[in-house]
Parts: C-alpha cells; sequence; structure tokens
C-alpha cells in the first residue's frame, strides 16, 4: 500500500476465505462481521457474493478447504488501511486481498465488446479456413484412391488382353 493515501472515495475489491472449520451458518456471521467492519469504516458496500465451499490447490494452515467471499465497496483511501488490520488480525478469517477495481465507463464496455467480437470473428474464420483445408485433403486422399483403382482396372485390362507380344 502507498504511504500517500487519499480521503477521496475510491472503489475496491475484497475477496476472504473463512476456513472450513466453521460451519456454512457460521461463516455467514463471519460474512456480515466483515461487512460490519466495512460499514463501520464509511465504506458503502456496492455488491456482495458468496461463492460457497471451495477446495484449495494447496493447505493453508492444514486446511484444504474454505468459504470464499467476495465484496465491493466505496471507501476513502485513509480507512482501507483499518480495515486490512481488523482483517488480517482476526483469526477467523484465512487470507484476503483488497485491489483497487477500476469502474469502467459505458464507451470502455463497449469498445472491449467491440474488440472481442472482431477476435470471435477472426477465430470463426480461422475455424472456416481449417474445415476448407481439411475437406480439400479428404478429397485429394479419395483422388488418389479412385486413381490406383483406375490403375488397377487398367492393368487387368492390359494384361487380359492376348496381344501382348
Amino acid at each position: 500500500m502507498s504511504k500517500t493515501k487519499s480521503s477521496e472515495l475510491a472503489h475496491y475489491e475484497l475477496l476472504f476465505i473463512v476456513p472450513n472449520k466453521f460451519t456454512e451458518d457460521e461463516a455467514k456471521s463471519i460474512v456480515k462481521k466483515v461487512e460490519e467492519i466495512i460499514t463501520k469504516e464509511d465504506g458503502s458496500i456496492t455488491r456482495q457474493e458468496d461463492w460457497g465451499k471451495r477446495k484449495f490447490a494447496y493447505q493453508i494452515q492444514k486446511y484444504s478447504h474454505g468459504y470464499y467471499s467476495l465484496f465491493e465497496f466505496d471507501l476513502a483511501g485513509i480507512n482501507l488501511a483499518k480495515i486490512d488490520r481488523s482483517l488480517r488480525m482476526s483469526n477467523e478469517i484465512l487470507r484476503h486481498q483488497i485491489v483497487v477495481k477500476y469502474i469502467k465507463t459505458a464507451e470502455q464496455i463497449a469498445k472491449e465488446k467491440k474488440i472481442s467480437a472482431k477476435i470471435a470473428a477472426k477465430n470463426v474464420a480461422k475455424e472456416e479456413d481449417a474445415k476448407i483445408e481439411q475437406e480439400a485433403k479428404e478429397q485429394a486422399e479419395d483422388k488418389s484412391k479412385v486413381d490406383l483403382k483406375d490403375l488397377d482396372k487398367k492393368l487387368d485390362n492390359i494384361l487380359d488382353t492376348k496381344d501382348l507380344l
């Protein structure tokens, strides 16, 4: 975190994990405690998602599962350190991460959609080209097979004739 904190409101995203030593109901009460921590520091929660119980890629403090929760909130930069400190000191939170989340304008969203549409169109064109190439290869193989059959027939006709010499 930077040493100079702004008093302006910024948009943040908080992802935290509650270990599986707690039941699902206890995890929900811990999520409410985190919500209270944010609102106590004059933060306004704009979005909340519970991702449920998930398996970790590796063990963290001898736990292999945890309850994931995501918050998006607006908060003055000065109060962010208080929230971070209280989450670090909590024995109920296994891991947490707070990042600044930039809110996209309608123009940026439209621009990204246009770019993704172009990429999708290029991928479709590449797939169509690959199909055409595959069909051409199959037709070439079929022609070579037909040519061999024709050669066999011609050879049989030649050998069947009595005027070889």
